[in-house]
């Protein structure tokens, strides 16, 4: 059995407008890279934590990363001990998935380094305990599922886990713009209205149907119709500053539409094409610069691989 490994899990985007705690997919990046090594004496230990580290707990009962890994430990009765490393390259409360990708990636290194006894189907329950911790409790698994499985996923149950990955267009792209400013998720489901009108649930049942069937049959067109949020999103932006300008900015330069990833900040574009996206991403970015607030900009085709072993 190998010592140590290397990982990097991706972050993801999810909700994809219409599709609230139902849809995501896996972007290439940016992502989390996570180092384990195996030691003689039993326990998870965590050495290191780098990026955003000063907000991070080192206890394993208490970061995303820790909690996924002890349940998977306990799940194969591994008795050596575990440490890792994270290595945080994307900010917290980015919407991008950040507490799935670390907790995704200590139990895909866990999994890799003694020999794949578990499927992914078979690690995702791990993966989701560590969402329990941002989510009160009650993880939603659009972020674990995209970022484990790589690709489009479709979380169609959580009891039982049932997830579905759909084929995408070859030439889809995501431009996504990253504010510099943090959203609580906690907070954003919080002001989330309990009830919805019958009228708005159709049109959102439409969207989700339209966006999926436009997605596996490579109608773009249908795809940019069904790019439209009717019960979240008019919430959510709320908390965005600037977020219509930019929707319009990407829109206007060609996108098929434009929403917010996960609860926010970061906002997402899809595009036909690779010239489209980047017109698109100067457009955001211009328009984000308005509003004088900073950001990171990334383009990327659907991450069909999920998380990979570096070293």
């Amino acid at each position: 059995m190998k010592k140590r490994i290397k990982v990097f899990a991706p972050a993801s985007v999810t909700n994809v407008s219409c599709g609230f705690d139902i849809l995501g997919f896996a972007i290439d990046y940016p992502g989390d890279e996570l180092i384990l090594q195996i030691k003689e004496e039993p326990g998870v230990v965590i050495s290191k934590i780098t990026g955003d580290h000063q907000r991070l707990p080192f206890d394993p009962l208490k970061n995303t990363a820790g909690v996924s890994l002890l349940s998977l430990v306990e799940h194969l009765d591994f008795k050596k001990g575990i440490e890792i490393e994270i290595h945080k390259k994307m900010a917290l409360g980015s919407g991008l998935g950040s507490s799935a990708a670390s907790a995704v990636a200590s139990v895909f290194a866990l999994n890799e380094i003694l020999g794949k006894p578990l499927s992914k189907d078979e690690l995702l329950p791990f993966a989701l305990e560590g969402e329990k911790l941002t989510c009160g409790g009650s993880p939603h698994a659009d972020n674990v599922s995209a970022c484990l499985m790589g690709g489009f996923v479709i979380v169609r149950s959580l009891s039982p886990m049932d997830v579905i990955n759909i084929r995408t267009p070859k030439n889809l792209y995501c431009t996504i713009v990253h504010p510099h400013l943090e959203i609580n998720t906690a907070d954003t489901r919080k002001i989330l209205r309990k009830q919805i009108l019958l009228a708005d649930a159709v049109k959102q049942w439409g969207n989700v149907a339209g966006l999926v069937a436009g997605l596996t049959s490579g109608d773009y067109d249908l795809i940019s119709r069904s790019l439209q949020d009717v019960i979240v999103e008019p919430i959510r932006s709320i908390l965005i500053p600037g977020f219509h300008e930019i929707k319009n900015a990407a829109i206007d330069s060609g996108a098929l539409g434009c929403s917010i990833s996960g609860s926010g900040p970061s906002i997402f574009a899809f595009s036909k094409s690779k010239a489209i996206a980047d017109k698109v991403g100067s457009a955001m970015m211009k328009a984000l610069s308005t509003i004088e607030v900073e950001g990171d900009l990334y383009i990327s085709k659907i991450n069909q691989q999920g998380p990979r072993v570096m070293e």
